[in-house]
């Protein structure tokens, strides 16, 4: 199966701005990330083409950025996963930027059943999160996503597992 996700979200800032703050992804000063809710994102050899990395479960290794425009990551956990990931940057005004991440993966039988049904769900959850982050730098309201019932419950299941494994 072929899957494509997209999230955008417009940001009332110049892009220039937008941009700057994107540059503390991965970072230890990271400002986009929702670290505190979800697993870090790290690269092994920093923010760099071939740097490999992630988060939590999900792998990929740095395939191409350009520094206020794009960056652009390939899979390469879960098994079964084969295709990119990316984060654009894009001015629509003086004032006004669109961020986007897009998914476009070719996957294996066993993972379209993780995407389907565990994956995608996190996924979109875990963006639109980071997204807030992003907007709530720039504003004074503050947004926040709230969680679908079916992602408490999988957030829950994940986090029982992760206990019991530290105790064994």
């Amino acid at each position: 199966m072929k899957a494509i996700n997209v999230h955008t979200r417009k940001i009332e800032q110049p892009k220039e701005k937008v941009a700057r703050l994107l540059r503390t992804l991965a970072t230890e000063n990271d400002l986009v990330w929702p670290y505190e809710n979800w697993p870090a994102i790290r690269f092994k050899d920093g923010f760099n083409v071939g740097s490999k990395g992630g988060h939590g479960h999900i792998r990929y290794t740095v395939l191409d950025y350009k520094e206020g425009e794009y960056y652009k990551f390939q899979f390469t956990k879960p098994d079964g996963f084969v295709g990119t990931h990316e984060l654009r940057i894009n001015a629509i005004g003086n004032n006004s930027t669109e961020i986007r991440h897009i998914i476009g993966i070719k996957l294996s039988f066993r993972a379209t059943l993780l995407w389907t049904f565990i994956i995608r769900w996190l996924h979109d959850a875990l963006i639109e999160e980071a997204f807030d982050k992003v907007e709530n730098y720039f504003s004074i309201d503050k947004k926040e996503t709230a969680y679908s019932s079916w992602v408490k419950l999988l957030r829950e299941f994940y986090k029982r597992k992760s206990l019991k494994s530290i105790h064994v």
